[in-house]
């Protein structure tokens, strides 16, 4: 069988790659010492990508559902133009204790806003239209969270959803999980008034763009 990512081949690409620089280096050994599931950081690759999609698109007002410690907001942040803004949603104090702190660190963390609390009460009393919406949340609310930011994400927009091969559980899908995702998979697939195309970064990022 034909293997098309080789052991070695993600420390290869990172190796090639835009560093994170030290602030993140920093908050990934925190997050790493102080979560229970650290893994949920985007990682060095996907978050590198993100930084790249925010420049290429001119995103300038960005909505993030699911921030965890930070890091994937502080990667979009330093895409953005001076003027630039993203609105992050997140549920847990602790970890938005962690990303408060590096904001306040960072020289882009001012174009960050924190909204606290259940991320479909937050997002309905958002107004738009977003540029730029990247959803990495709980995943049994992935087909709500898109179908709420959809209406508010301008034509030409973009939506970035992680974690959509699930490990490649999506292949033979067995909890409720597991079906939530291929529910979202298969609402994507089926939605015309989008262009999308599911990629196989790190464990999947489906790139959907409004019509």
């Amino acid at each position: 069988m034909l293997t098309l990512v080789q052991p070695g081949i993600d420390q290869y690409a990172m190796s090639k790659s835009e560093p994170m620089g030290a602030l993140l280096d920093e908050l990934v050994a925190e997050t790493n010492d102080k979560m229970k599931f650290p893994q949920m950081l985007s990682g060095h690759l996907e978050g590198r990508f993100l930084k790249m999609m925010v420049l290429t698109s001119q995103a300038k007002n960005i909505l993030e559902i699911g921030m965890f410690t930070g890091y994937s907001a502080l990667c979009m942040a330093e895409g953005l133009p001076d003027d630039g803004c993203i609105t992050t949603l997140e549920i847990d104090p602790v970890a938005i204790a962690i990303a408060k702190k590096y904001f306040a660190k960072s020289e882009h963390g001012r174009k960050i806003s924190v909204v606290e609390g259940p991320a479909l009460s937050s997002i309905e009393k958002l107004k738009g239209p977003f540029d730029f919406v990247f959803i990495d949340a709980d995943k049994p609310n992935y087909s709500n969270y898109y179908k709420a930011v959809l209406p508010k994400l301008k034509s030409g927009g973009i939506i970035m959803i992680d974690n959509v091969l699930w490990s490649g559980k999506v292949l033979d899908p067995k909890d409720e999980t597991d079906f939530a995702i291929t529910a979202l998979n298969d609402l994507v697939a089926k939605d015309d008034s989008v262009n999308k195309v599911l990629l196989t970064v790190r464990d999947g990022l489906f790139f959907v763009r409004k019509k």
